[in-house]
Formats: C-alpha cells, structure tokens, sequence
C-alpha cells in the first residue's frame, strides 16, 4: 500500500527514498486522547491507551537512555516509577521490551493519575522542553510512518495500515480515512506536523525536500 509514492535521493549518503507523498500532503492527526480505538483486538477509546496497550519495542542503542529515565523522572510525574525502581522497566535482561504493568505498558500514566495520562516519557519530555521524539522509544515516535527497505536498497516510507500487525486483529487504524475520518482534520499537512520525526528518519536534507514539494502542490 505504497500508492501515491515519488522518489527522492539524499543528497548526503546517496540513499534512494520512495516516500508515499499523498500520506504527507494529507491532514491526518494522531487521535491519541479524542477517540483513538487503540491496538487492542476490539475498540476501547475508554482506556485511553492509544499504542500503549502492549509493552515497547526497544532498540539496543536505546536501552540505556530509557533505563536511565525510568529510574530517573520525577514520581509525580511517573505513576510506575516506585515499580521501575524495584523490578526496572525492561521485560527481561535483552533490554530489548518495556515490561506490561495491569495491562499497558509500564511508562503509560492510568486515567485520572495526578500527574497527566499518557506517556510519562513524552510527559517529562514537555515538561523539560525537549522533543519527545528524543526520550521515547522510535516504535513509539515514529507511528504512524512506517520505512521498509526493497531487495534493491530503496527505502520506501509509508503509513502503518491495519495489515502490518499481521494476522494479530486490531481496532486501530487511523491511518485509513475511509475508516477514521475524523483524523483527517490537520489544519497542517503531515509533512510540516511531523516534520521533526521526518528528519529523524529521513535527514534533513530529504524531509526539507519532501516538505517543500507537499507545500508547492
């Protein structure tokens, strides 16, 4: 589901990107908090989880910095920071998932906790005026953009569509307007409302061109 895609080279390491440009002209918005269904195998905008239903994957250079921040931030800020510090954050010595507490991921603050609900990483990341994008895991900042790379070496960026959990049946998929119309009301286009996660996944370089062509369109 690569429709509407073009292609754009990066001027710095030569790498070659396929980038779904219908997905980062349109006004999609992510729904975490206004309804999203979450990623559970029936909808529960109730629970307000979002894609927190289920620990995190954590890549090994990332390790250390969220083990760091689970035993560093602020309780009142972290609702599972007296967990963290007694069993850690991790499912298991890899370090390579955060662990599940009473359902959702361990960093994920419960409705009605004092300190705001959601992600205590991205949280905290407000509160010291830092990019989330830099305190959370990347399977987390990244969604809804999706990078597969082709036997060729072109990399192809995308939308996450419903069909990438795999056979696993999921409530969420915001991504699909027919589905989630609602989502679709960004006064912005994706490519400016998510232009830092484009530059962290694309360099600069190729997000500002992605940006512009969008823009001209």
């Amino acid at each position: 589901m690569d429709s509407g895609s073009e292609r754009f080279i990066d001027p710095v390491d030569g790498t070659m990107w396929r980038v779904e440009l219908d997905f980062m002209a349109s006004n999609w918005r992510c729904l975490w908090g206004d309804g999203c269904q979450g990623i559970l195998d029936r909808p529960a905008p109730e629970l307000e989880q979002g894609c927190c239903s289920v620990g995190a994957e954590v890549l090994p250079d990332e390790a250390g910095l969220i083990e760091a921040l689970g035993l560093s931030m602020d309780p009142a800020r972290f609702q599972h920071a007296p967990d963290a510090a007694d069993r850690g954050v991790f499912t298991d010595e890899s370090r390579s998932a955060t662990r599940v507490v009473d359902g959702a991921c361990i960093f994920f603050n419960r409705p009605g906790f004092a300190g705001g609900v959601g992600c205590a990483l991205h949280l905290t990341a407000l509160d010291d005026e830092e990019r989330p994008l830099d305190y959370k895991p990347a399977i987390c900042w990244q969604l809804p953009l999706k990078v597969e790379v082709d036997a060729e070496g072109v990399h192809h960026l995308r939308r996450w569509w419903a069909s990438d959990w795999g056979d696993e049946p999921v409530a969420w998929c915001c991504t699909d307007r027919a589905a989630e119309p609602s989502a679709y009301v960004n006064p912005v286009p994706v490519a400016e409302s998510l232009f830092d996660e484009l530059r962290a996944i694309i360099g600069p370089e190729v997000a500002v061109e992605v940006r512009n062509r969008v823009l001209r369109t």
